[in-house]
């Protein structure tokens, strides 16, 4: 599992960076369609992360709320511990 999010991890890395850089060459270029593109590419340099966050976020709450289910086996013995006391 560490595996796969250190992969995840670097995509978003290369992803962010390549956003910076494309967003950085469209704000110097003179172009008709630049603007269009440009804002395009600001749009999701804040999304991107945003999205990331959010997902990973979610992520953990549902792992924490359904992860952790106590077995019905537990509850067994509980319920017979005071019975019999």
């Amino acid at each position: 599992m560490k595996k796969v999010k250190r992969i995840l991890a670097l995509i978003g890395i290369v992803l962010l960076v390549s956003l910076y850089v494309i967003t950085f060459v469209l704000a110097l270029t003179d172009d008709p369609n630049t603007m269009n593109a440009f804002r395009a590419s600001l749009y999701c340099t804040f999304l991107v992360p945003v999205l990331i966050w959010a997902y990973s976020f979610i992520y953990k709450l549902l792992k924490n709320n359904y992860g952790s289910k106590p077995s019905d086996d537990t509850e067994d013995t509980d319920s017979t511990k005071k019975a019999g006391e």
